[in-house]
């Protein structure tokens, strides 16, 4: 696409990642106005003395009107800051910074091994099974992979402790102190995905094998493999990349429960203790890291589409 095409397109997706940033930024704010009750007397408990929740009040500026206090929000998130905690008295901003490269390294990490298994088991599987044979091995392959994807994270990762750390010992029960404590959260979170998008892979590489450039390929006697890693595997790569930029956000949240499972000292375990103690400002900061995540994983994967596909109809929508 030309430089005239591209304009427009990321004049398109600019403004979708900004207003959806600013949906989630509002719907954050508004969470702690929504909430039945007073949060700074329900944190603080219900004995806690009249003139101590009216100054913890008065600081937050919970007192101002509320257009005054989503003003305020905005500027402080311009300038970095999401509020103060309400048990701790400590930033949000810095208790995300402590917590957040935790769980970044535990989805990116889980994100990896997604693709690392899930594309060449794809891949072979296409191999294996096309043109109708071995009906057997599809028929084992789907129903497995079906299976693995419909078992929840926290389940999976229930199942995994029990199993591999207090049965056998293998690895530590919780924490990320060691490098064998890895293993787990990750799979936990890795082996649903990978069986989602190791179907995902076979069924566009399948696909893709029917098509006429490849049957010239196959006709101008090329070896299987540039046949298939070289024609094949590029042309499947679009429902790949677009599934595998939603399983990335969706490891990012679902670092929720595994982390819970595993006492992982990442924002999961964070938000949920913050939930638990009513620490609201706490709960807005992570919910905001959370969705401009998410937001910024879908804008990335549509960048990428645009740059590997010029035909993607990303771009023309």
């Amino acid at each position: 696409m030309t430089a005239a095409g591209w304009a427009p397109f990321a004049r398109r997706r600019a403004l979708r990642f900004l207003t959806s940033l600013w949906v989630l930024v509002t719907a954050a704010f508004l969470m702690i106005h929504l909430i039945p009750g007073d949060p700074v007397r329900e944190s603080l408990g219900l004995s806690a003395p009249p003139d101590l929740v009216a100054a913890r009040r008065a600081a937050l500026g919970l007192d101002d009107p509320l257009p005054v206090q989503y003003w305020h929000y905005l500027g402080g998130l311009f300038r970095g800051e999401f509020g103060t905690s309400l048990i701790s008295g400590t930033p949000v901003a810095s208790l995300i910074g402590d917590r957040l490269p935790a769980t970044v390294q535990l989805a990116v990490l889980a994100f990896l091994v997604v693709v690392v298994v899930a594309v060449p088991v794809g891949v072979v599987m296409a191999i294996l099974t096309r043109g109708g044979r071995r009906r057997g091995g599809e028929l084992a392959f789907t129903s497995t992979s079906v299976v693995l994807a419909a078992i929840p994270e926290f389940l999976l990762a229930v199942a995994l402790v029990s199993l591999f750390a207090v049965q056998l010992g293998l690895f530590p029960v919780a924490g990320n102190d060691a490098a064998g404590s890895w293993v787990l959260p990750v799979l936990a979170l890795a082996i649903g995905p990978a069986a989602v998008l190791a179907r995902i892979v076979r069924v566009e590489l399948l696909s893709v094998l029917g098509n006429d450039f490849v049957r010239t390929a196959r006709a101008k006697r090329l070896p299987s493999r540039l046949v298939y890693v070289r024609h094949a595997l590029p042309n499947a790569v679009t429902a790949t990349l677009t599934l595998g930029g939603m399983m990335l956000a969706a490891l990012v949240a679902g670092t929720v429960l595994v982390e819970n499972v595993f006492a992982w000292p990442g924002l999961g375990s964070t938000i949920v203790g913050s939930i638990q103690q009513k620490d609201y400002p706490a709960v807005q900061g992570i919910v905001l890291v959370y969705g401009a995540g998410v937001l910024l994983v879908n804008l990335v994967v549509d960048v990428a589409l645009a740059l590997l596909d010029p035909r993607s109809t990303i771009r023309e929508a």
